[in-house]
């Protein structure tokens, strides 16, 4: 069986792979080893598509700031479109939630100090398909942007080639072994070695580390539904307008529902533990789903016109593990991005480059308060 020799062997091709790709291709030969027939199929290809700086872990936060000036200025021929479009997100409450309004807005000011809190009648005036004696008030984050999730992992896997790099798909690692200072993976597509191994395999991450032998870190994979549909309104008049409503979001996270291609996109926000697998809705989260938005919206649900699932993968702190394993030589992991990984990819992309050569955490990431302790496996391993 042939043998490929490449400076870094990078397993998964969803975005935190293909990010981290591209940016290591300017550093040395890579192979990405994608086990579907499509990178991106699990996670990356069925995200809610969504940049907010003001979602998540602090440090998951100031890796999205980290990523925006990428993300609004590309390298040249990156993409023949715009990566982020105008969204708006909206965090809403009823009475009973305004402390965490509050909160949330204290913690949104830090990194984001464009965000606004709403009263009712601001919240109303942003988003009138509310019910009024339901929502008391709301978080405005006007920089919040769609994202072409599309576009910004051809743009990578597109980038990687230009560099040299290559994308080898239906090539599922089924071995793993160190020998002679190099990582051997056999695949269906051949067998490929290389000093470094990135750990990029998304749910799977634990399982391919117990191939390698090297200890897990905890991961869970998550399920994530959502549902499309169009919304049923007592007065045609009130839909006008739907393509330009705010994501809106309710701030406990019991759901959140954004435009998506002329219908509405919705969500409970379920984090259900799973096994890796092509993962599949269930009929109960989409009924808890709709009735949660019912109780919030002036509008209902007749038909269901798309329904699916997406694995969310985190460990117990829900912040990325980026950095190289302590007890494997050349094993680096790049793992655990739960629903952060798109909006954070330009900076976990350069984040994953510099530490597997052996650099500082790039300055610009730094300066928002990320440290690689944040990230290294080795915290999740301490008694």
């Amino acid at each position: 069986m042939d043998v490929e020799r490449v400076d870094f062997l990078i397993v998964g091709g969803g975005m935190a792979g293909a990010s981290a790709a591209y940016e290591l291709a300017a550093h040395g030969s890579v192979v990405v080893l994608e086990r579907e027939s499509q990178p991106g199929y699990h996670s990356t290809g069925r995200s809610a598509a969504l940049y907010t700086q003001t979602y998540g872990h602090p440090v998951v936060r100031a890796l999205t700031v980290a990523s925006w000036d990428f993300y609004t200025n590309p390298p040249q021929g990156f993409s023949e479109h715009p990566l982020l479009t105008p969204r708006g997100v909206l965090l809403i409450g009823r009475a009973d939630q305004s402390a965490a309004l509050d909160r949330d807005f204290a913690e949104g000011r830090r990194l984001t100090p464009t965000v606004e809190r709403l009263d009712r009648a601001q919240a109303l005036a942003r988003a009138p398909f509310l019910k009024a004696d339901y929502v008391d008030g709301a978080v405005w984050e006007p920089t919040a942007m769609d994202m072409d999730v599309h576009a910004i992992h051809s743009g990578y896997l597109r980038g990687l080639k230009a560099r040299g790099g290559r994308l080898v798909t239906d090539a599922g690692v089924t071995a793993l072994e160190r020998r002679d200072g190099l990582w051997i993976a056999t695949t269906p597509a051949g067998l490929f070695t290389a000093p470094i191994l990135v750990n990029a395999a998304g749910a799977w991450a634990d399982g391919l580390a117990g191939m390698a032998g090297v200890r897990p870190v905890g991961l869970v994979p998550k399920r994530r539904t959502a549902v499309t549909f169009d919304p049923v309104f007592g007065d045609a008049a009130d839909a006008a307008g739907l393509a330009g409503w705010p994501m809106t979001i309710d701030v406990d996270e019991q759901f959140y529902m954004k435009p998506e291609s002329g219908r509405l996109l919705l969500s409970p926000a379920d984090e259900t533990p799973v096994e890796p697998c092509d993962v599949q809705p269930e009929e109960l989260d989409i009924a808890v789903a709709i009735d949660r938005m019912e109780q919030a919206v002036r509008f209902s649900v007749r038909r269901i016109t798309h329904k699916w699932a997406g694995l969310r993968s985190f460990v117990a702190d829900k912040v990325m593990v980026v950095g190289y394993d302590e007890s494997a030589a050349g094993f680096f992991w790049l793992a655990g991005q739960g629903g952060y990984g798109i909006q954070t990819a330009p900076a976990m992309g350069r984040t994953a480059a510099a530490l597997a050569t052996g650099r500082e955490l790039p300055a610009e990431i730094a300066a928002l308060g990320v440290r690689v302790e944040d990230l290294a496996p080795a915290r999740l391993r301490r008694p």
